[in-house]
């Protein structure tokens, strides 16, 4: 929608730029920590959730739990971010059931298995899961959703890289705990960061607005030495939650962010600002 030609900020409804009543968002990695936030904000303000995610997540029945539970629609969809024929199937099942795409989120990743391998002993098979799931499914998702949106009106498009592709991780963060970050992880969003910039000036004038939100630190009962660390190296001297992460979400799919394309949006407590 192109916004009103004006300077009379009187003639805008604010609270209505907010609105997402309709449009049709595809959400991947939905029932994850930081996906089912990201769904339930979005059904909240009037969204119709594409949730995408793994068989064993179960994204067909969370899709119907969430409309039921905000009276609105919904759409699961099991999904492999880094198939291609698997993407294609995804966008056919929105067309055929919502006739439009509005908004793309990829909040997918994969860094789980590789918690405690150290760098040196890394093996090609684990970096090539973390890099095909992280990038190349932000890839896939891209080109696919993407191009559709950029070929059919426009759209937003919402990238989820890491604070570890912004500053390096302090290794000192995970002393004493079970914890770690592969290097992996950070490599492949540190690409997701690159391509989202790369897409934002690509298509800029086809009205497809490519950000990023970028949490750190998101609480999901993490060891009690792991808080306790954390606190001394955050600003704010705590984990994040989800919800406020996903608040983010709505001002860069909505059209309240309008004028917004290319930004990395930092929820992480003043992280990287020291």
């Amino acid at each position: 929608m192109e916004p009103l030609r004006t300077t009379d900020a009187t003639q805008i409804d604010f609270r209505k730029k907010f609105d997402l009543t309709d449009k049709v968002i595809v959400i991947t990695g939905a029932c994850g920590l930081v996906g089912r936030a990201f769904c339930e904000a979005v059904a909240q303000f009037g969204g119709v959730v594409v949730a995408a995610d793994i068989e064993l997540a179960n994204p067909i029945q969370f899709a119907s739990e969430l409309a039921a539970r905000n009276n609105t629609k919904a759409l699961g969809f099991v999904l492999n971010v880094a198939n291609r024929v698997s993407v294609e199937a995804l966008k056919e099942s929105i067309l055929s059931s919502f006739g439009r795409i509005d908004g793309l989120v990829n909040a997918h990743q994969n860094k789980t298995h590789l918690k405690f391998e150290p760098f040196e002993s890394v093996s090609d098979e684990n970096w090539d899961t973390v890099v095909d799931v992280n990038l190349k499914g932000t890839f896939l998702m891209c080109q696919i959703i993407g191009c559709h949106m950029a070929e059919n009106g426009g759209g937003s498009v919402v990238n989820i890289p890491s604070t570890y592709s912004v500053v390096a991780p302090n290794q000192n963060l995970y002393k004493g705990t079970s914890l770690g970050c592969p290097a992996a992880y950070s490599a492949s969003k540190g690409g997701i960061d690159a391509l989202s910039r790369y897409l934002a000036s690509y298509w800029a004038t086809k009205k497809v607005r490519v950000n990023m939100i970028t949490p750190h630190g998101v609480w999901n009962n993490h060891e009690v030495q792991f808080e306790e660390n954390f606190a001394r190296f955050s600003p704010m001297e705590r984990l994040s939650y989800n919800h406020e992460v996903a608040s983010a979400l709505i001002y860069l799919l909505s059209d309240a962010s309008s004028y917004v394309t290319g930004d990395n949006m930092k929820v992480e407590g003043g992280w990287t600002v020291w």
